[in-house]
């Protein structure tokens, strides 16, 4: 079974090589790459194709201009020919090298299964080894997001026809894109997913949502918006959920 992993970048050459190496050296052997550069004016491009050089057949990249990243992240999604698709943001790497593998036994295991996903830490920009925060997820259930929980997006594998039939990223959202797709194919479509209770990936401090309170502000709107949007009332609750479950992270 063939597996599409898409790392969308601009101007990331500060971290880019260890998001390739991160895909480069999981032990699941089929496994198609393709990074999606938003045409970078640092030495981003002049990585990738040193990389795509050195693993001919294992990158497949282009470079132009986007519309921000979840038009990029559309487009990797379009480019995509695996049966399974995941996500690595250009400043995030796999936990171990075994991750990639752990997922697709599980969709080996069970062809019914539609999503995958897993847990996620965050780690100091300097030293991925330094845990910051742990962001534990737990098994869908009906309430799951009415109850504050969002599965880590990074962490999640979805089979093609999840997109096929979702349809892929809303880019009238520029914060919250993905909590809209998650709120849409978990809530929505019902697709079947597993949670495996494992760390999968390593995300570095400072996401876009998170830089300044006008940007806090803004993404809650968008989560609010995407209920809405869905079809269902978003309660009252949810954002002191949201907030409690953040300040959790913290101690566990």
């Amino acid at each position: 079974m063939k597996l599409s992993i898409i790392t969308v970048c601009y101007n990331s050459d500060k971290y880019i090589e260890t998001a390739i190496n991160a895909v480069l050296s999981q032990s699941y052997p089929n496994v198609e790459y393709i990074l999606v550069d938003g045409a970078s004016t640092d030495n981003t491009l002049s990585l990738i194709k040193r990389y795509a050089e050195k693993f001919p057949g294992r990158i497949n990249w282009i470079s132009e201009p986007d519309k921000g990243i979840y038009d990029a992240m559309n487009k990797g999604v379009q480019m995509a020919t695996g049966d399974v698709i995941g996500i690595l943001n250009s400043d995030d790497l796999y936990a171990h090298n075994q991750v990639l593998e752990t997922v697709m036994n599980a969709f080996t295991n069970d062809a019914s299964l539609d999503m995958v996903y897993g847990n996620l830490v965050y780690v100091k920009q300097s030293d991925t080894d330094k845990q910051v925060r742990k962001w534990v997820s737990k098994p869908y259930y009906d309430r799951f997001f009415e109850h504050g929980h969002v599965p880590p997006h990074p962490t999640l594998f979805l089979r093609r026809h999840v997109y096929e039939a979702a349809g892929l990223f809303n880019l009238n959202y520029k914060l919250a894109a993905d909590y809209e797709f998650m709120l849409r194919v978990f809530k929505r479509f019902t697709f079947r997913s597993l949670y495996i209770p494992e760390v999968f990936v390593k995300m570095r401090l400072g996401g876009a949502t998170n830089k300044s309170v006008k940007n806090i502000k803004d993404g809650n709107m968008e989560i609010i918006r995407s209920w809405k949007q869905n079809g269902f009332s978003p309660p009252l609750t949810l954002m002191p959920r949201r907030f409690a479950k953040r300040i959790v992270q913290f101690f566990i």
